[in-house]
């Protein structure tokens, strides 16, 4: 069994900053050909600027992935770049608080675009082109031809008053992993996804920020006692993209520090 992703081409979104960002310099460093694709185009330019590429395993890739030409540019400018894709990372993601009871509040539509449909439709493009150039090379039959990982939240099965509209998104994400898995696994196309708990992401910094006592609490909730670093959901994300996964569809796995162990969690699901 190799873990190894060396070679190998991926696209990972959201990768201007927080779980991404180091999704992405992990792959790059352990090898792999990475697009770095987000809509923040000034900090994806300062970032990957600050990656040495002296082997020209680095591009970037900035637009609006609601946007459907978007998604079909950034698979074209990845195989124009790179001549394939092999792996997908969907990690981009949108936190935002719900007010259950207010009729206009649209946050549920907002994240189901952001974190769920926008992860679907390039899940769909990349799978395409997967399926297109594999008929075009000598691989074995039954030879995995891509991987595809969805990085979810805890969200899905621990909630919060006020995150209601992402844990919709999270549990659809969720269900569009095992769903896509069961679809594509003719195709030989690995889908699965990572749902973590609270990682200090830009989104958890931010609430940190604003909340006193809220980083107490989110220790006090969790057996490890203590928040991750965002480096520490790149190995399982890597585990999944690889060839020791390679019997391996339709699983999310949690990278929480125990959390979703408990009976009662009280803070919100980062």
């Amino acid at each position: 069994m190799t873990l190894s992703i060396q070679g190998k081409t991926a696209i990972v979104t959201g990768a201007a900053n927080g779980v991404g960002l180091a999704i992405a310099r992990h792959f790059v460093d352990r090898g792999a050909k990475v697009m770095f694709a987000d809509r923040d185009k000034a900090r994806l330019a300062d970032e990957c600027g600050e990656i040495e590429d002296d082997k020209g395993q680095v591009r970037w890739f900035a637009g609006d992935l609601r946007e459907k030409l978007t998604v079909e540019n950034l698979v074209s400018a990845t195989v124009d770049a790179f001549d394939g894709i092999d792996i997908l990372v969907n990690a981009s993601r949108q936190v935002l608080k719900t007010d259950v009871l207010d009729a206009s509040d649209t946050t549920v539509e907002t994240l189901l675009e952001q974190n769920m449909f926008t992860a679907l439709r390039l899940s769909q493009a990349v799978a395409r082109r997967m399926i297109s150039m594999a008929e075009d090379t000598d691989r074995a039959a039954d030879a995995c031809i891509g991987s595809i990982v969805n990085v979810s939240s805890i969200a899905a099965r621990r909630t919060h008053p006020d995150l209601m509209a992402y844990s919709i998104a999270a549990a659809a994400m969720d269900q569009a992993t095992r769903s896509l898995a069961l679809a594509l696994a003719p195709h030989r196309i690995r889908v699965n996804g990572v749902a973590f708990g609270s990682v200090m992401s830009a989104s958890l910094k931010a609430s940190l920020a604003e909340a006193d006592g809220l980083r107490e609490d989110i220790r006090a909730c969790t057996p490890m006692g203590r928040i991750a670093a965002a480096r520490e959901v790149t190995g399982a994300v890597q585990f999944l993209a690889s060839e020791g996964a390679g019997f391996v569809t339709g699983e999310v796995i949690t990278v929480d520090g125990g959390r979703t162990l408990l009976d009662n969690v009280a803070v919100a699901a980062h």
